[in-house]
């Protein structure tokens, strides 16, 4: 009993300064620790005066001593690289702009604009006059179909801009409102911007 007592204590005192090591040094400490603790159950083990007392002794302390060398163990794969450091691709979201994205004009758009704009052209003058306003009419027919045909596909787009903790920026741009916010925590999960 009193050695859960002492254990649980050693492990408090343990948790409090291994906040400030990287998880291999709170391993390196621990197996330490571990292997100390474990040379003096042995030494405990061995003024048993029963043998039989000093063989139980010895086969608990060797089970103590696998257990929290295997706890330790698992500890240290469960760590993050580093303490309270952030991922490689971790940052902050720091501004979000919406604009909208042009559509793309088709041949449709272009022919469309170029027919109403030949025969209103063909409305104007006579003789040669109304040749060249017909070619003007088409032209700008033309022209203004294609704006008119992208204006009425044009999209929302929003860009959101990430200053990664390294100091890199970055921006992602999404169709849709990705309902992020400047100071949101964000990660980019394999081109994917995300919420942390």
């Amino acid at each position: 009993m009193n050695r859960s007592i002492l254990a649980a204590l050693a492990l408090a005192t343990l948790a409090s300064a291994a906040q400030a090591q990287t998880p291999k040094e709170q391993y390196n400490a621990e197996s330490k620790r571990i292997t100390t603790r474990y040379a003096e159950d042995k030494k405990l083990c061995a003024e048993e005066s029963n043998s039989a007392a000093r063989m139980q002794c010895t086969r608990d302390a060797k089970s103590e001593y696998d257990k929290s060398m295997a706890l330790a163990k698992a500890q240290l794969k469960a760590s993050p690289a580093k303490p309270g450091a952030s991922c490689m691709e971790c940052g902050k979201v720091t501004s979000v702009v919406v604009s909208d994205k042009a559509g793309e004009g088709s041949a449709l758009g272009v022919i469309a604009g170029g027919v109403a704009g030949a025969l209103l052209g063909n409305q104007v003058g006579s003789g040669h006059g109304r040749e060249l306003a017909t070619v003007a009419g088409a032209a700008g027919g033309a022209y203004a179909g294609k704006k008119i045909e992208e204006k009425a596909k044009s999209t929302k787009q929003w860009t959101v801009h990430v200053q990664y903790d390294d100091g890199k920026q970055v921006s992602f741009n999404f169709d849709h409102d990705p309902r992020m916010m400047s100071g949101d925590r964000v990660r980019n999960d394999n081109g994917n911007l995300v919420r942390n």
